[in-house]
């Protein structure tokens, strides 16, 4: 399960230069080490607004995993699951779409979301 996952970004020509500058300059190792590094100082800056967000909105901070045992449990309790999520969220190819469809509420993921192609088309209308 991986615990990254790769983005692509659009740069004008004129601000890859001067991240290749610097990369030259020896301040970053390479251009993803100078792009990493500029993310992590952005997320410390707004660090505040991100706990204020986590804790309005109820989020599991990490890494989040459901099997079909743990929605049959759920199932036999009658309860119902609304699942929010700041990293990464799996849920096990073992999991019917049925299933998930009486127990799972809601779904919200900021991060990496894997599920069966099945799944997300059962959840589609409560993924947010």
């Amino acid at each position: 399960m991986p615990d990254t996952e790769k983005i692509t970004i659009n740069m004008s020509a004129v601000d890859l230069g001067k991240v290749d500058l610097l990369v030259q300059e020896g301040l970053y190792s390479n251009r993803t080490d100078f792009i990493r590094s500029s993310i992590r100082a952005q997320l410390d800056k707004h660090n505040l607004e991100i706990q204020q967000s986590i804790a309005r909105h109820s989020y599991v901070i990490g890494v989040l995993s459901y099997d079909q045992s743990d929605l049959l449990k759920r199932q036999a309790k009658g309860e119902k699951l609304k699942i929010s999520v700041l990293g990464l969220l799996h849920l096990q190819d073992d999991i019917s779409p049925e299933l998930a469809g009486q127990v799972i509420e809601s779904v919200r993921v900021r991060g990496i979301f894997i599920c069966s192609e099945d799944l997300k088309l059962a959840l589609a209308g409560r993924i947010h």
